[in-house]
């Protein structure tokens, strides 16, 4: 099976405040901003679903290579001879299409081998051009001619055939995926219990080929009834068909609506089999199953609370830690910072200092951060984010870690996106809860070292930047170097790294809140008697 996988979405706000509100209450006059754990999540699910779409891997799959335990065989070069040419590939087509037909009312001896080769021909067609003569298959007729080929009572054979060459067409173009529109009903129907495991597992391909295509078609399939068959499926004990059920899975849940994520997280069996799946899976099998989890946590409040109680965070840092595996390893630290920053009680009551659970945790966020890999360093440095907003013990263990010089690296010279993140899980370890409405403590070791280590000038920087959450959490973080940093000498620090100059720039900015914010420090450190002792 073609390797690769599906993408995700959002939904309403969160009762879960974000971690991050820590260092976002910083200063007193800052108006908290609703950005919750739920909404920041969800932010993220879309972010990665569309890179994985553009880049990691393909939201839809076409089916080149017969599914584990069919009778076709793989064909060899020349088993077929196609004419790249494109006009020459779609008169191909048109002709496969024309002898689709004419077997439809063939009769008698013959009638179904004829039916079988005539679909393999079309099938082979839309499998072995880099670019499959799609356009051409519908034009000509193909799609209601195959939903009859799909008709109960039909061999095996001919249904895997016939689902086959729906895959395919899936795969195209938004409209093309569209056409498949009357054939939904069948494909759903085959994936029922009655069907041999290979007709199902075709069926369950060709609809997550659908459902990855966008929400209107995820809504149609879902109000069809395709959710629960597909779950089914994933419970199956041959490692193909669960793998493609877990690929369609994160395809048709991934939202916006939640609704889906919260009934399957309902189906009985379903957490067991993500638990065994993670546990002893192969790597494909695994990462399908960690993208369900990343959907699920990132758009089910009550997803989010039984995963969290469940073996899983254990056995998502314990593949963090095991595999190289790219394509795994972005699902897996995915669902593990929606996991820290859905549910306060992974962060209170599994990732408990002290516990190996909790070292293992750090040292495979940790190891994300080493990477090449731009994405993993993000998603790590937001996870890791969320931690650092937790218990005084918490930034103390991160604080101590080889994770600091680490992240004042990526603060300095990360992508713009990496120098965020980064810059939340510094900022995080330099606050504790006041426990009233006042500015949060400040931890002064910790502050200190951050500007000592030449961390200052990167936070000014983001006070610079185009992008208001960052502006703010730069001011924010100028507000605590003003306010802690030892012996007063905040203000003279952040002026010497020209952070005054950059205070200003929102001296009359339409963003109120920021300019109020600007301007109010910029009086209240820089005012009349600045300078004099």
């Amino acid at each position: 099976m073609a390797d690769g996988s599906a993408s995700a979405s959002p939904s309403s706000a969160s009762p879960h405040q974000h971690h991050r509100d820590a260092i976002k209450s910083s200063v007193r006059c800052l108006v908290a901003v609703h950005n919750s754990a739920s909404s920041r999540r969800r932010e993220h699910a879309i972010a990665v679903g569309k890179e994985r779409r553009e880049a990691l891997m393909r939201a839809k799959r076409v089916c080149r290579a017969p599914l584990s335990g069919s009778d076709e065989t793989v064909m060899e070069e020349g088993d077929m001879v196609i004419d790249e040419e494109k006009a020459n590939l779609e008169a191909q087509t048109a002709q496969a299409v024309e002898e689709l037909k004419s077997a439809l009312s063939t009769q008698g001896k013959g009638a179904q081998k004829k039916k079988i080769e005539v679909l393999r021909a079309l099938r082979r067609l839309l499998s072995q051009s880099e670019v499959p003569p799609v356009e051409a298959a519908i034009k000509a007729g193909a799609i209601p001619l195959l939903v009859q080929y799909l008709s109960f009572g039909s061999s095996d054979e001919q249904l895997l055939e016939a689902a086959w060459c729906l895959t395919n067409i899936a795969a195209g173009e938004p409209e093309e995926t569209k056409s498949l529109l009357p054939a939904l009903p069948l494909l759903i129907a085959h994936l029922g219990e009655k069907s041999s495991t290979l007709v199902a597992e075709q069926c369950a391909w060709a609809i997550g080929n659908v459902a990855g295509e966008g929400a209107d078609l995820r809504s149609k399939l879902l109000a069809q009834g395709a959710l629960w068959p597909l779950a089914r499926l994933m419970l199956s004990n041959k490692g193909s068909t669960a793998r493609t059920a877990a690929w369609a899975l994160s395809n048709l849940i991934k939202g916006p609506d939640p609704k889906a994520a919260n009934e399957l997280i309902s189906i009985d069996g379903v957490l067991n089999a993500i638990i065994r799946n993670l546990e002893k899976a192969d790597e494909e099998l695994a990462t399908e199953v960690a993208w369900v989890v990343v959907y699920l946590s990132a758009l089910s409040e009550k997803a989010t609370s039984l995963i969290v109680r469940s073996s899983v965070p254990q056995l998502l840092i314990g593949r963090l830690l095991s595999s190289e595996n790219l394509q795994l390893l972005i699902p897996v630290l995915r669902s593990l910072g929606n996991l820290v920053a859905g549910d306060g009680y992974m962060v209170d009551s599994v990732l408990i200092v002290g516990n190996s659970i909790t070292d293992q945790a750090l040292s495979s966020l940790i190891k994300c951060l080493k990477s090449d890999n731009r994405v993993l360093k993000k998603e790590a440095s937001w996870a890791m984010s969320n931690i650092a907003a937790g218990s005084f013990e918490h930034k103390k263990l991160i604080f101590a870690s080889e994770a600091m010089p680490l992240l004042m690296h990526l603060l300095m010279t990360a992508q713009f996106d990496i120098r965020r993140e980064a810059a939340y899980t510094l900022g995080n370890l330099c606050v504790v809860p006041a426990g009233n409405a006042g500015p949060p403590n400040i931890i002064v070791d910790h502050l200190a070292a951050i500007v000592n280590d030449g961390g200052l000038p990167g936070f000014i920087n983001l006070v610079r930047s185009a992008d208001i959450e960052s502006a703010r959490l730069g001011l924010q973080f100028l507000e605590l170097v003003m306010r802690g940093y030892p012996n007063g000498q905040g203000p003279k620090l952040v002026e010497r790294e020209d952070g005054i100059e950059a205070m200003e720039r929102f001296q009359f900015h339409e963003n109120e809140l920021m300019r109020n914010l600007a301007n109010g420090l910029v009086d209240k450190y820089f005012g009349e008697d600045y300078g004099l002792d």
